[in-house]
């Protein structure tokens, strides 16, 4: 197993501090096909993970592989135009790095965003879920190994990880936008991937209290409650799951409804920095 230190993470953070003008509070990690949101930061700087020290890489299709700094509704935000996923190889204490890294950038709220499987069956292809809660039935953490002390506790609280007044804020931002209808709250179900899931995996997933179902955000999550970051995150469901009606389900089927109905979390996503 690896050991990562606070070293490890602060030469990361080095690099990109001594190329940024303002600190930012807010990141935003965008999902599969989210991508042109980060087009809107403006005064931006852009940062490939390439270039900074330490730096995962990211190979899953459609991710641009780049810190985007800059101003966003008038807020200093930074945006990670491409994530890292277990089934890319990396082990879930190497998942950690990314928000460790934001953290000592001095982001104080993280916006997750993914694009997943509706396993709910009175809810529609496009909708938008509001993540409340998750289910991972995986044993490993991000956590895994020695506690950094500098970043959180060894043992932490997870029941309120999706902060509650951010998702009043969210709720504000849907009813001012006319989103009530295609935005719902539930439970988003991670799996490792990288295939789809089978239908009888998903009818399980129902049964146990997961309404979406995606490969992603929960180690982000859980790396930024043990950091005390702020956490607000979000499913567009771009696809059916596995059993519900007769669709094939491909990764271009994916990128096809997200690229349909993206625009309607892209809107919401702004409504929401604006008021931060």
């Amino acid at each position: 197993m690896e050991t990562y230190s606070l070293d490890f993470y602060q030469k990361s953070a080095d690099a990109i501090l001594a190329k940024l003008k303002e600190k930012p509070e807010i990141a935003m990690i965008l999902g599969s096909s989210l991508g042109p949101l980060g087009d809107e930061i403006e005064d931006r700087l852009e940062i490939p993970y390439a270039d900074v020290p330490n730096m995962l890489r990211s190979t899953a299709p459609g991710h641009a592989s780049k810190f985007i700094f800059g101003r966003l509704q008038g807020k200093a935000v930074v945006a990670l135009s491409g994530r890292f996923h277990s089934y890319e190889g990396y082990s879930f204490e190497a998942l950690a790095q990314p928000v460790r890294v934001l953290k000592l950038l001095g982001v104080k709220t993280l916006i997750l965003t993914n694009a997943a499987g509706c396993v709910r069956t009175d809810w529609n292809q496009g909708d938008v879920m509001l993540i409340t809660d998750h289910i991972k039935l995986m044993g490993d953490s991000p956590m895994r190994g020695p506690n950094l002390d500098a970043f959180g506790e060894r043992f932490f609280d997870t029941s309120e990880m999706y902060s509650k007044r951010l998702r009043r804020l969210a709720w504000q931002a849907a009813d001012e936008l006319d989103q009530n209808e295609s935005t719902h709250e539930g439970v988003y179900f991670f799996m490792p991937g990288p295939q789809y899931e089978t239908p009888a995996e998903i009818r399980a997933i129902r049964i146990l209290g997961g309404d979406a179902v995606g490969m992603s955000t929960v180690t982000e999550a859980l790396t930024a409650a043990h950091c005390g970051m702020e956490v607000l995150a979000f499913s567009l469901l771009t696809n059916m799951a596995a059993g519900i009606g007769n669709d094939k389900l491909s990764d271009a089927e994916v990128a096809a409804g997200a690229a349909k109905t993206a625009h309607r979390l892209q809107a919401l996503l702004r409504r929401i920095v604006q008021k931060l």
